[in-house]
C-alpha cells in the first residue's frame, strides 16, 4: 500500500497537564507561488495528515502570484483540496511589493519573502492551536525570524534533491574557501560537495555562478540559514543517493558540526489513478497506444521550457536523422507581459516539410501535455528533460532512462547527479554560455545512444529499473520513506507549541 494511504496504527495525540486531549497542532506551510513548489508541498501536508492517524492539521499560508494564469492554477488546486474536506486550512496573506532591481531568482525569492514576514508572524501568532511547525520553502529562510520570535520550530522543505541540501549547507564552506573575488571556474579541478564525484563549476546551479551578485550572496545566506533548522524534508528517497545523504548525516557538508535532521519522505508526486475507461484518452496518450513497446523518445521541457525556431530546427533535424520514433512537446516563446511559454506556432517554429517526413514515426504537441500519463506509457524508452527535479522524480517513478537538457536554475546540477552519481542517463553537450544550446548531430548522438540499445543504453536502463523499484518500495508500508515520515510526524506532534504572542 501507498505511503500515503495508511495512516499509523496508533494516532499520536498530544494531552494536557490535566489528562485531557489537547487542541489538534497545525503545521504551518509556506510554499513559493508556482504549481510546481506549491502542490510538492500541499502533497506533502496530505500525507502527514493521513500518516498522523489525524494528530495534526494544516495551515497553508499563500502568497499571491503576481502571474494571473499561475493564480487561476493555484486557486484550482485549492478548490480541489477543499472539495475533499481534508483538514486543511487556506491563509491568503496581503500583497506585498515584489523586488524590481534583483539579480537573480534566488535573490528575487528570499527579499520577496521578507517583505512577507510580518504577515507570516501575524498570520501564525493568531492561530488558536499548538504550531508543530513552520515549514518553509527551499529559499525562504527569511522566515525563520518570524518562527524564532514565536518560538516555533522552523523547518525547510526542499522541493530539490539530496544533493542539492547538500550544495546548500556545504556553500558557506565553499564561499570561505574560494577567497574575495575569485570564481569556481577559476579555482581548477571540481567543487567539493561531499557524497559526490567532484562537481564541474560549469554544473552548478545559477545562483553560484556568479560570486561577484547579490543573488550568489542569497545563495549562501539560505545554505548558512538551514543550520537553524530543527529539519530539512527533502523530496527524495533515500536509496537514490546514499552518499549524500550519509555526508550530510555526517557533518562533512557542515565543518564537522552536526547539522539539521533530514526526512527523505519522497517521492512526493501528485500521482492520479488512471482515467474511467469511458473517459477519452488524452491525444498524446492516444497515439502512443499505436506504438511498440519502449520505441518512442519523449522530449519536455517543463512549465517554462520552450525554444526558437533556430533551437527548435536544430532539434527537429536531430529528431529526423535518428530514426527513432518521438513525441515532442514544442513549446513557444512567451507573449508580451508574460514570462510562460506560449502554444507552440509549429508552422513558424519547424522546417519546413518536417512533419511530413516524419508522419507516422512522430507526433510534435504544441500545448502542454500530461507528462505523468506519458512517462507512464509502455511504447516511451526514453525521455529528453530540463532536469527539473518533479520531473527526474516522475521518470524514476515509471523507470524511464533520461537524456538530461538543463535549461536554469539547479538544472545543470541535477543533471551532473543523473549522469555521475545516479547512473540512469545518458550524457548531452549543452553549451551553457550560448543559452542552453544543442546541436542537431549531439541531440541524435545522445538520442542514438539511448534508444539503439548498446551497452551504454543497457547500463542506464537497468539503474533506472533499480530506481523504479526502490522509490515504490520506500513508499510501502517499513519502507524507507515511509519510516522518515512517520519519525517525521512524531517529531512535529512532539515539538508542538502555542505560539508566543
Amino acid at each position: 500500500m501507498a505511503l500515503s494511504d495508511r495512516p499509523l496504527s496508533t494516532p499520536l495525540v498530544q494531552l494536557s497537564s490535566s489528562g485531557a486531549p489537547m487542541a489538534k497542532p497545525t503545521v504551518v506551510l509556506v510554499p513559493v507561488w508556482g504549481v510546481g513548489h506549491f502542490e510538492p508541498m500541499l502533497e506533502v501536508g496530505k500525507r502527514l495528515l493521513n500518516r498522523s492517524g489525524g494528530a495534526l492539521t494544516i495551515t497553508v499560508l499563500i502568497m499571491p502570484e503576481p502571474n494571473a494564469k499561475r493564480t487561476s492554477e493555484i486557486a484550482e488546486v485549492i478548490g480541489k483540496v477543499e472539495a475533499a474536506g481534508l483538514d486543511i486550512c487556506f491563509h491568503h496573506l496581503p500583497a506585498v511589493e515584489p523586488p524590481t532591481d534583483h539579480t537573480g531568482i534566488e535573490e528575487y525569492i528570499s527579499r520577496y519573502v521578507q517583505r512577507y514576514a510580518p504577515h507570516v508572524r501575524a498570520a501564525v501568532a493568531g492561530l488558536a492551536c499548538p504550531v508543530a511547525a513552520l515549514v518553509v520553502d527551499i529559499f525562504c529562510t527569511t522566515l525563520f525570524d518570524a518562527a524564532h520570535e514565536l518560538a516555533v520550530p522552523a523547518y525547510v522543505y526542499m522541493i530539490a534533491s539530496a544533493a542539492m541540501c547538500a550544495l546548500m549547507l556545504r556553500s558557506p564552506a565553499l564561499d570561505e574557501a574560494a577567497g574575495d573575488g575569485v570564481e569556481f571556474e577559476e579555482m581548477g579541478g571540481g567543487v567539493d560537495v561531499p557524497g559526490l564525484p567532484p562537481v564541474p563549476a560549469s554544473c552548478l546551479p545559477t545562483g553560484l555562478e556568479n560570486r561577484k551578485i547579490p543573488t550568489y550572496q542569497w545563495f549562501v545566506y539560505n545554505g548558512r540559514r538551514y543550520m537553524e533548522a530543527k529539519g530539512v524534508i527533502v523530496n527524495t528517497v533515500a536509496e537514490l543517493q546514499p552518499g549524500v545523504l550519509a555526508a550530510i548525516a555526517d557533518g562533512r557538508c557542515t565543518r564537522g558540526v552536526r547539522g539539521p535532521t533530514v526526512y527523505t519522505v519522497g517521492p512526493v508526486l501528485p500521482l492520479t489513478s488512471p482515467p474511467p475507461a469511458e473517459q477519452a484518452a488524452h491525444d498524446c496518450v492516444r497515439w502512443l497506444d499505436a506504438q511498440p513497446p519502449a520505441s518512442v523518445v519523449f522530449l519536455c521541457f517543463g512549465g517554462s521550457g520552450f525554444f526558437t525556431a533556430p533551437q527548435a530546427h536544430e532539434v527537429a533535424r536531430a529528431l529526423e536523422r535518428s530514426g527513432h520514433r518521438f513525441l515532442w512537446v514544442l513549446r513557444g516563446p512567451p507573449g508580451p507581459g508574460t514570462k510562460l511559454p506560449m502554444d507552440g506556432d509549429l508552422a513558424e517554429l519547424l522546417p519546413a516539410g518536417f512533419l511530413e517526413r516524419t508522419k507516422g514515426r512522430g507526433l510534435v504537441w504544441p500545448k502542454r501535455a500530461p507528462q505523468k500519463e506519458i512517462l507512464a506509457h509502455a511504447a516511451v524508452g526514453g525521455f529528453v528533460t530540463h532536469c527539473g527535479w518533479n520531473s527526474i522524480l516522475e521518470s524514476l517513478w515509471f523507470g524511464v532512462p533520461v537524456v538530461p537538457w538543463p535549461l536554469g536554475a539547479e538544472q545543470h546540477y541535477n543533471a551532473f547527479t543523473l549522469v555521475a552519481d545516479m547512473g540512469v542517463a545518458v550524457a548531452m553537450e549543452v553549451d551553457r554560455k550560448r543559452n542552453n544550446f544543442v546541436a542537431a548531430a549531439e541531440l541524435e548522438r545522445a538520442v542514438k545512444a539511448l534508444m539503439n540499445g548498446g551497452e551504454a543504453a543497457r547500463k542506464v536502463r537497468v539503474k533506472a529499473m533499480e530506481m523504479k523499484a526502490a522509490c515504490r518500495e520506500a513508499v510501502e508500508e517499513d519502507g524507507s520513506s515511509c519510516v522518515s515520515l512517520q519519525r517525521l510526524c512524531e517529531a512535529l506532534v512532539g515539538g508542538a507549541v502555542p505560539p508566543r504572542k
